[in-house]
């Protein structure tokens, strides 16, 4: 089975994510997505796995939401992609794409449901 993880090595919910994974002896490929982020198709694609629109994907928490005018509501699926591509730390983590499925683990329980 090929599973990938887009992993945030600094956040607990990815490490446990990860964790959770090994323990269930699943070698995943591990995509540091801050320093490898995914491409604009490779995230157009995450999103339809996920049943998602890119909004539902960003942290909007982040001060980089609203510094990128990623908040402006005119913005379209294209652009709202292109900016989780230049700006990263915006998109949710962890996402585990599994036999052509993809969810977010948080909990990080939530990946078992796609293995």
């Amino acid at each position: 089975m090929n599973v990938k993880i887009y992993h945030n090595p600094r956040c607990s919910k990815s490490r446990q994510t990860l964790q959770l994974l090994e323990e269930q002896g699943i070698h995943a490929e591990v995509v540091e997505y801050l320093k490898s982020p995914p491409t604009a198709a490779e995230l157009d694609n995450i999103l339809t796995l996920l049943d998602m629109q890119p909004r539902e994907l960003m942290r909007k928490g982040e001060a980089e939401y609203k510094e990128t005018g990623m908040d402006n509501p005119d913005l379209d699926r294209a652009a709202l992609i292109a900016g989780m591509v230049s700006t990263p730390k915006l998109i949710e983590r962890p996402i585990v794409l599994a036999n052509g499925k993809a969810v977010i683990g948080r909990p990080p329980e939530s990946v078992l449901a796609i293995l």
